[in-house]
C-alpha cells in the first residue's frame, strides 16, 4: 500500500509542475484533464502527508520515553496514545481512499420515481419523495430538470423522471435505488387506519455519448398528440414523442414540452441512460457474486427503506439504520442517511479488498 502511496505522491508533484507550465495552460483541454487528476489525488496525498508526519511524531515520543525527566516521560506517553490512535485512523482512511473508484461517481443522474402498490396513496408518496430529493438537491446546489411526469388528479405522480445535475450527484444518490415503503394514514381514510404503500426509485447515471452508441436505424419514433394537463397546445399539435429501441424493446416517451424536438431530445436522454444501465447490468452479471457484493446491487425491486409517519421513523433495512426525525428527512435533510450508506458500502468494499489478496496467497500456496 505504501509503495502505491509513494507513487501517487510523486504523480501529484509531477502534476503540480505540469499545471504551472505555460504550455499546459495554453492547452485548455489538457489543463482541465490534469487539474481534475490533481484534484482527485489531493485528499490521498494530504492524508498520506499527515500520516507520515504522525509517524515521525510517534518516533520522537518513543525516544522521549527514555528521558531522565519523569514529567517528560509522562507527557510523551500521553501524546503517544493519541498519536497512535490518529495513525490507525489515518491508515484506515488511506485504505478507503485507495479503493477503486466507481467510474460513474462524477456523473449526473436520471431519477425515476414510480408509484407501486397502494393506488392514489402510492402516487402521493411518489410526489413526496420527489419533493424530498428536490429539496436535497437544492441544499447541494444541484439543478433539477423534469424530463417526464405522469400526474394524477390529486397531486400525485404515477411516474416522474428528472435529470439532476451538479457535483458528484451519482456518488451521493446511487444507493437510493429500490423499493421505498410508506406507512401512514391517507388523507382519504375516514377511520384512521394506517395503510402501507410502495414506490420504486431508480437512480441511473446520465449516459455520455462515449458510454452508449445508439444507431438511428434501431429506433422507431412515433409522434402523437399530448394528453392531460398542459395548456392550449394539448390535443392540437403532435408534439408528444414515443421512441422504441427495437433491439431491446425499451420504450420511452415525453410530452411535457410544446416542441416536438425538445420532447425527442428529452426522450433520447432517458433512453440513453436506460441503455447504459442495461450495459452495466450485463457487465455485472459477468462478474462473480463476491465481486458484486462490493458495490451493492442497486436493485430497484429490493425493499430498502420504510417511512413510518405515525412514529416519525425512517428505517433503512440494508444497514439497520433507524432515525426518529422523519419530518426533517422529508424536507431534504438526507445527509445522515446517505453518509451512513456510503460508510457501510465502503466498509464492505474494504473487507472484500482485504480478503482477495489473502485468498490469492492461499491459492498460490
Amino acid at each position: 500500500m505504501f509503495e502505491r502511496l509513494d507513487d501517487i505522491k510523486e504523480r501529484y508533484r509531477e502534476l503540480e509542475t505540469r499545471l504551472s507550465d505555460p504550455e499546459t495552460i495554453r492547452d485548455q483541454e489538457t489543463f482541465r484533464r490534469l487539474a481534475k487528476e490533481h484534484s482527485d489525488l489531493g485528499e490521498i496525498v494530504r492524508t498520506y502527508d499527515r500520516y507520515l508526519s504522525v509517524q515521525d511524531e510517534i518516533k520522537e515520543n518513543r525516544q522521549m520515553l527514555n528521558d531522565s525527566d519523569p514529567e517528560i516521560r509522562q507527557l510523551a506517553k500521553e501524546e503517544l496514545d493519541g498519536l497512535e490512535k490518529e495513525a490507525k485512523a489515518l491508515e484506515e482512511r488511506l485504505k478507503i481512499l485507495l479503493l477503486p473508484k466507481d467510474p460513474n461517481d462524477e456523473k449526473n443522474i436520471l431519477l425515476e420515481i414510480r408509484a407501486g402498490t397502494g393506488g392514489d396513496e402510492a402516487a402521493l408518496f411518489a410526489a413526496d419523495l420527489f419533493r424530498m430529493y428536490s429539496r436535497y438537491a437544492e441544499k447541494k446546489g444541484w439543478k433539477v430538470e423534469i424530463l417526464s411526469a405522469h400526474e394524477t388528479g390529486i397531486g400525485g405522480f404515477k411516474e416522474i423522471i428528472a435529470l439532476i445535475s451538479g457535483d458528484k450527484v451519482y456518488s451521493r444518490l446511487k444507493y437510493e435505488s429500490g423499493t421505498h415503503r410508506v406507512q401512514r394514514v391517507p388523507e382519504t381514510e375516514t377511520q384512521g387506519r394506517i395503510h402501507t404503500s410502495a414506490v420504486t426509485v431508480a437512480v441511473l447515471p446520465e449516459a455520455d455519448e462515449v458510454d452508449v452508441q445508439i444507431n438511428p436505424q434501431d429506433l422507431r419514433i412515433d409522434v402523437y398528440r399530448a394528453s392531460g394537463a398542459g395548456g392550449q397546445h394539448v390535443n392540437k399539435t403532435e408534439s408528444a414523442v414515443r421512441i422504441t429501441h427495437i433491439p431491446t424493446g425499451l420504450v420511452v416517451q415525453c410530452q411535457d414540452e410544446r416542441s416536438q424536438h425538445k420532447n425527442k431530445a428529452k426522450a433520447m436522454k432517458v433512453l440513453a441512460a436506460r441503455l447504459y444501465e442495461l450495459k452495466q447490468r450485463e457487465q455485472q452479471r459477468q462478474l462473480s457474486e463476491e465481486r458484486r457484493s462490493m458495490v451493492g446491487t442497486g436493485d430497484r425491486s429490493e425493499r430498502i427503506r420504510t417511512y413510518n409517519f405515525p412514529q416519525g421513523r425512517l428505517t433503512d433495512h440494508r444497514i439497520g439504520l433507524t432515525l426518529y426525525r422523519l419530518e426533517d428527512i422529508m424536507q431534504g435533510e438526507l445527509d445522515e442517511v446517505i453518509e451512513a450508506l456510503g460508510t457501510h458500502y465502503q466498509a464492505k468494499a474494504l473487507a472484500q479488498n482485504t480478503k482477495a489478496p489473502q485468498e490469492e496467497k492461499r491459492s498460490v500456496a
